[in-house]
């Protein structure tokens, strides 16, 4: 059995096959050679794992983002987070983090905010006086705080395989989510300090006025997203809903700038991205039945249990394999693939599981722009057409930035309750 769960992929994964082939043909060597079980185990178990309400909420996000991307949203709110921010050193670059912040909590997909916030903030910065590395590396990290601060789809994800509650996670991503940002800010600002640029200007209260008037409906997003869901009014999945129906009446109706083809044109995109995110949910379902059947989750924990691991201990070496993993996989396949395998574990030592969701969510957020294989990486040298040298260079001091948020997320876990608490009271 082992060659089928461990060989098996590791070839397939050397050899460059997409996850949800290696994860296919390990269980389905398994099923046919090792386990005496009919092989339509396999077809019940990959509809099966995907037959859950929560991850309807997963297309219905991705078409509210993709629509609010092709209009002039990203615009609209840069103009709205510069007019608060321009009295501030280092205005356009707290201006990107600032903006990127709300976007994500518009759509959740990390790639998305880099692509529509770099086209709009990146030649701003650099008209500003902001070095090239800098700039590109600002933005190639700012995207990674959109799957922490709700709606998060890996949230969602995570909360369907390890049976948490997603209202729960998105309570608890808010305050992380925060952290970074405000961390990343405070480091834009002490930088254009020492470097005596970006000055700022006077704050105009005019400007401030005519930038939320714009930016309004905007705005409206995730106010009737986070708002429903913690009003008791929607769950995370009929919220997802309404915020489809909400960007797509804005968009066309309000702001006048999509056509009926071009929401059509979004409504094809989305099921291309979404087909690709269920189909690994579909296989990584089949593949943690089997780790489930063959006990690996329950050995582990007896393992733990044998040699009295501690909690912090434990939470280090997961921070350690996750951060690799990261590097190579997206975090889809990543928490499919490991959320059967670690919650177990977590639960035996104490470690609460929405706490650790989080955990998982900013490590794999790290590896969306963690060199050499960072998603993020890829799609900044698209859309910014630069060499990818100075991109490894700019995120150098942004990994840094998140890699203390991650030990300050991980070892003061009341920085994730503590919105449980306050928004979950009821």
């Amino acid at each position: 059995m082992s060659f089928a769960l461990i060989v098996v992929p590791i070839v397939l994964l050397l050899l460059g096959f997409p996850i949800f082939l290696v994860l296919l043909t390990a269980v389905t060597v398994a099923v046919m050679f090792f386990l005496q079980v009919q092989p339509i185990v396999l077809h019940q178990h990959l509809f099966g794992s995907i037959n859950a309400f929560a991850l309807l909420a997963v297309p219905f996000f991705i078409y509210a983002g993709e629509l609010m991307g092709r209009g002039s949203v990203a615009q609209r709110l840069v103009d709205f987070v510069q007019a608060g921010a321009s009295p501030v050193r280092g205005s356009l670059g707290v201006t990107t983090v600032g903006t990127a912040a709300i976007f994500g909590a518009i759509s959740g997909v990390s790639a998305a905010t880099v692509a529509t916030i770099g086209k709009v903030m990146y030649p701003a910065m650099r008209r500003g006086g902001y070095p090239e590395h800098f700039a590109a590396g600002l933005v190639t990290a700012v995207g990674a705080i959109d799957i922490i601060i709700p709606p998060s789809i890996p949230m969602i994800v995570y909360g369907a395989a390890a049976q948490e509650s997603v209202p729960r996670l998105y309570a608890a991503g808010i305050v992380p989510g925060l952290l970074i940002a405000a961390m990343l800010a405070a480091y834009v600002m002490w930088y254009a300090k020492k470097h005596n640029f970006d000055a700022g200007e006077r704050f105009n209260g005019k400007r401030m006025w005519t930038a939320t008037v714009r930016g309004l409906w905007a705005l409206g997003a995730p106010v009737i997203i986070l708002g429903g869901i913690y009003g008791g009014v929607f769950s995370p999945t009929e919220a997802a809903a309404v915020a489809t129906i909400y960007a797509a009446l804005v968009t066309r109706f309000v702001f006048r700038e999509l056509s009926f083809r071009d929401i059509v044109a979004a409504a094809g995109a989305t099921a291309v991205f979404t087909s690709q995110v269920l189909i690994i949910v579909a296989c990584a379902g089949v593949f943690g039945w089997i780790l489930t059947v063959n006990q690996v989750p329950a050995a582990m924990v007896a393992l733990l249990k044998d040699y009295s691991v501690s909690p912090w201990m434990l939470l280090l070496a997961i921070n350690i394999l996750l951060l690799v993993v990261g590097c190579f996989l997206d975090p889809l396949s990543a928490i499919l693939l490991l959320t059967p395998l670690l919650v177990p574990v977590v639960k035996a030592v104490g470690i609460d599981t929405v706490h650790f969701g989080i955990v998982v969510t900013v490590n794999l957020a790290i590896g969306l722009f963690h060199p050499p294989f960072g998603i993020n990486i890829f799609v900044a040298q698209s859309v910014l057409g630069i060499k990818l040298e100075s991109i490894y260079r700019g995120i150098i001091p942004f990994v840094v930035i998140y890699l203390i948020a991650l030990a300050l997320i991980t070892y003061i876990p009341e920085i994730s309750l503590i919105g449980v608490k306050l928004m979950m009271s009821n």
